[in-house]
């Protein structure tokens, strides 16, 4: 048996992309890829990928899954041969191992660690907001800093007293074992053996995981000692991976991938003013130097990441010479230069919410030519330097993958460097070809495609937008696998299902709901509705035993379930073969809301839909039982249950602005 921790790196790797593309052609429509088919013959396109949730969807035969269940459907191969595939493919060594009691004790205890992460994070909360000195202190600190109550709730910021065990007591008295608080980092053991908590007297941010589970924390000092270090961050842990982590992208992701960028700033003060301001799209590096695996994560949700800097010249230098890597990515990098002595924290601050929006859009800078002007300011007219400089831009764009924006780039930059084009070009296929060569042990490389007839068309030229309305995918030569229902009840449980797994990590926010998800407040009100599909049922069940024990599903789970039914329906659910097509606002001017925007009636639509066939259904079994019954006491039982229900239905038929004829 293949151990836990390996296949999560085997999956949290595998693009899924990468993965179908090395065996179908795919092209990018809309939010998808798209391509024929490899399950059914097909001529025109019904096979979706989502980057973005890593998944694929045949709208024609109706198969889907992640990246392991396409090996397993396209190779026939089993699940730990899928893995194995995979596991070669991204070169990473497989650990097998027997499930032996140890193996489970060890699951355990990595629960164990999001479990006491979680009280700790409650903990900290109920300080700052109930606590004397938390008030006193901590949310004096914040509101000091201009930061609204709602945005500290959001982020789930807290307090630490200071005092040497007051979550380490508090944790042991609630049930929590110390070894657990000195695995996560929130309790340190000193010499003498004696337990002390790590963040004590500093206000906490908690970091969450790309699922929204805590998995550590970062704490800022109040204190003026300069002795005392300004923030501390939970240590390397079972759950708690530094380089894999960016700070707010749980709460960032959904809208990075509406607007398609991603804004990237240093600290977790800056993510909360940028969110204040309005701009929800941000994530920090979570104190350590940008990595890989965190430019992926962004890669995941948009190709465009812009930088937020602040206005020291040495950071900057410094910051540019790590950016190379976000272009080796295949993303599209811009950079905002705050005024001297400023970040986005106190920019934002400094000028307001409005003020702050209008800056950033004003003064976006692509990367390579902001680089160029920074370096060559530098270096003014000195020759050598600036031979240097135009190496080290060069370099830079020998780092993109796309030749066509490496293309215009050179012709930009040819411009700006004051250097003949021909001249940038071979100094560019120098560099390509001495990468290539190391990459191959030595072997020469073919000619490389940067020439100057590469030139001839225009690297902006693209195929307009299709004219109808919706893109869709087209009629499937094949045959479909996969029934829609017809039943009303049974299509509204669906709708259930999709809303839990599409909004179950929203937050509420009507009604004054405080700290509830989406998720944990439609299972409430499913309480007195029984399910009469089998795999909604099944999925039901277990988000309410999941939330029961202390955790929130995600779409993820599910469609990585070991149960097919359930990995099928989640995948269906979680996708569509049609796309809004662009023309519907730039050519018609016809603007389609979605249903996120009001989420309340989104869910509270899908509620008493769902209801309202299941009361009528009571209606029409409780009038059956009038027509065979001749007891008149039990024929006045239904009459009264009937015209009780049937108030109800009028109730909910009011809401959803229905009338009842009948």
């Amino acid at each position: 048996m293949i151990d836990q921790d390996t296949i999560n790196k085997i999956t949290e790797t595998a693009r899924i992309e990468e993965v179908v593309g090395d065996f179908v052609t795919l092209k990018k429509r809309g939010t998808s890829l798209i391509g024929n088919c490899p399950f059914h013959n097909e001529k025109t396109p019904s096979f979706h990928v989502s980057v973005a949730k890593g998944i694929y969807k045949c709208f024609g035969c109706g198969k889907g899954g992640d990246s392991v269940h396409f090996i397993m459907d396209h190779e026939k191969y089993s699940y730990p041969e899928a893995l194995k595939f995979l596991a070669n493919k991204y070169n990473i060594e497989v650990e097998e191992t027997v499930q032996s009691p140890q193996n489970i004790e060890a699951q355990n205890a990595r629960e164990s660690l999001y479990i006491v992460s979680e009280f700790a994070a409650n903990y900290f909360a109920n300080e700052l907001w109930t606590g004397e000195d938390g008030r006193a202190i901590g949310l004096s600190y914040f509101k000091e800093r201009g930061f609204r109550e709602d945005i500290l709730k959001k982020f789930q910021l807290g307090y630490s007293p200071d005092s040497w065990d007051a979550l380490i007591q508090s944790a042991v008295g609630a049930g929590h074992k110390e070894e657990y608080l000195e695995k996560t980092g929130l309790a340190i053991r000193n010499d003498k053996g004696r337990l002390y908590d790590r963040f004590r007297g500093r206000v906490l941010f908690p970091i969450h995981n790309f699922t929204g589970r805590i998995i550590g924390f970062g704490g800022r000092t109040l204190k003026t000692d300069k002795n005392v270090p300004k923030y501390v961050n939970s240590p390397e842990s079972d759950i708690y991976h530094k380089s894999n982590v960016l700070y707010g992208l749980f709460h960032a992701k959904k809208a990075i991938r509406d607007a398609d960028n991603c804004y990237l700033v240093e600290g977790y003060a800056d993510v909360l003013a940028v969110h204040q301001a309005g701009i929800e799209n941000v994530v920090a590096s979570s104190g350590t130097s940008l990595t890989t695996e965190q430019i992926r994560l962004i890669g995941r949700f948009s190709e465009n990441v812009t930088i937020l800097y602040d206005g020291d010249a040495a950071g900057i230098k410094a910051s540019l010479r790590g950016l190379d890597m976000i272009l080796e990515e295949g993303l599209n990098v811009k950079v905002v230069l705050f005024p001297d002595g400023h970040d986005p924290d106190s920019y934002m601050h400094h000028v307001g919410s409005g003020e702050f929006k209008k800056y950033i859009e004003d003064n976006r800078k692509d990367f390579i030519l902001y680089k160029a002007s920074i370096l060559l300011k530098e270096a003014g007219t000195d020759p050598i330097k600036r031979a240097g400089i135009i190496r080290d831009i060069v370099e830079s764009i020998a780092k993109i993958p796309d030749d066509i924006k490496a293309s215009v780039f050179i012709r930009e930059c040819s411009g700006l460097l004051q250097v003949e084009e021909r001249i940038l070009l071979s100094e560019l296929n120098k560099i390509r070809a001495a990468k290539f060569k190391k990459a191959s042990g030595g072997n020469q490389p073919q000619q490389s495609s940067f020439q100057p007839s590469s030139y001839q068309q225009n690297p902006y030229q693209q195929d307009g937008p299709p004219d109808n309305l919706f893109e869709n995918p087209g009629e499937s030569a094949g045959p479909v696998e996969q029934v829609e229902p017809t039943d009303h009840n049974l299509i509204q449980e669906r709708e259930i299902v999709r809303l839990l797994l599409a909004f179950g990590h929203e937050l509420v926010t009507w009604d004054k709901i405080d700290n509830m998800y989406i998720g944990s407040f439609i299972i409430q009100n499913l309480a007195d509705v029984s399910f009469e599909d089998e795999i909604c049922k099944l999925i039901i069940n277990t988000y309410r035993d999941e939330i029961e024990n202390g955790h929130l599903p995600v779409a993820s789970q599910f469609i990585k379930n070991e149960d097919r039914r359930i990995v099928d329906l989640a995948i269906t659910l979680s996708t569509s073969p049609y796309s809004l097509s662009e023309n519907w606002e730039n050519r018609h001017n016809i603007y389609v809301r979605d249903e996120s925007i009001n989420l309340k009636k989104t869910i509270f639509g899908g509620l008493y839909h769902l209801k309202k066939g299941k009361i009528g259904k009571m209606l029409t079994d409780i009038t059956k039982e009038l027509a065979s019954e001749t007891d008149p006491v039990n024929q006045e039982i239904l009459m009264q249950r009937h015209i009780m229900i049937k108030g109800v239905e009028r109730d909910i038929s009011k809401y959803l602005g229905t009338v009842i004829l009948k």
